[in-house]
């Protein structure tokens, strides 16, 4: 096996491996490279056609903080949490997320991390709309929020509450507990509520109120973000099965029935597990396999 990936293959294989929180980051960088690419060619093209696109990009990616704009365009609730029109804003976001959702989704899982993503960032920009609809200084004010902060907020907060206690270290040299952390963001945040400094601070508090609501009793069946995940996980299943095409081959493996594809998925699967195991025994030898990783191998060498 090749042990040395091309910039390609090192990024399928972070993509593959990475864990939800590197899925989250490359959504967002999908996005980011699609809007900026399309900036840049309309710029060029001339006021003609960058007006046009630039509207168009706004009406996908922006939710207008209105209920006019939630009416019009429901889908920025959804789309404004992958979306970043300026490269600081999204390098700063971006890293926020790598830092905190690799660490919450050690405790919570992946399912659990992304759906924690998705409902902090729909509540935030549901609390940014009923602020500049509700609250007289900010009534009337023409906003539109953009950005994954609602979300990253709703993950850290999540995090901080659920291991109050964990030290990060600031700066690289202070060690400072993750709540002191997270209490600063919100106080910050707090005292800045009204402000017109282009940031989204509504939706920030939105995001970490929801984030608050996931780390209690995470595992109970009736925590909130446990609730929507189910609902959500029965929705989509029964969207899979009413578009799903019958099988039309089926073969048994084992005794068991599985559709052609199903078997072949199964396998190319095994088949990157597999890889990615001997590339740390490349890396690190053979002892550094925890025991699942070397059962795994050694069964696929019996099957082989």
């Amino acid at each position: 096996m090749q042990n040395d990936r091309n910039f390609i293959q090192d990024l399928q294989y972070r993509y593959q491996f990475g864990g939800m929180y590197m899925k989250l980051i490359f959504a967002n960088a999908a996005v980011f490279i699609v809007i900026g690419l399309l900036s840049v060619i309309s710029h060029l093209a001339g006021p003609a056609t960058e007006k046009p696109v630039m509207d168009l990009l706004n009406d996908l990616f922006t939710l207008d903080a209105s209920f006019r704009g939630i009416l019009l365009k429901p889908w920025g609730l959804f789309t404004s949490m992958f979306a970043h029109f300026g490269l600081l804003h999204f390098l700063f976001n971006m890293l926020f997320l790598f830092m905190a959702g690799r660490m919450l989704e050690q405790f919570f899982g992946p399912k659990r991390l992304f759906y924690i993503y998705l409902t902090g960032g729909i509540i935030g920009g549901i609390f940014e709309v009923l602020a500049h609809e509700l609250i007289p200084v900010m009534a009337g004010q023409r906003v539109v929020v953009v950005g994954a902060s609602g979300a990253i907020m709703a993950i850290f907060i999540a995090l901080a509450f659920y291991r109050p206690n964990m030290t990060v270290m600031l700066f690289g040299l202070i060690a400072v507990p993750i709540i002191l952390l997270a209490g600063i963001f919100l106080l910050s945040n707090f005292l800045d509520l009204g402000a017109n400094d282009g940031t989204a601070h509504f939706a920030h508090i939105g995001g970490a109120l929801l984030g608050i609501v996931a780390a209690q009793h995470p595992q109970s069946p009736r925590n909130f973000v446990a609730v929507i995940e189910r609902n959500l996980d029965k929705f989509w299943l029964k969207l899979k099965t009413l578009f799903k095409p019958k099988p039309k081959l089926t073969v048994s493996r084992g005794g068991v029935k599985k559709t052609d594809y199903e078997y072949n998925e199964e396998k190319k699967l095994r088949q990157q597990k597999t890889d990615a195991i001997l590339d740390k025994i490349s890396k690190s030898g053979y002892e550094s396999l925890s025991k699942a990783e070397k059962e795994f191998l050694f069964n696929q060498s019996k099957n082989g």
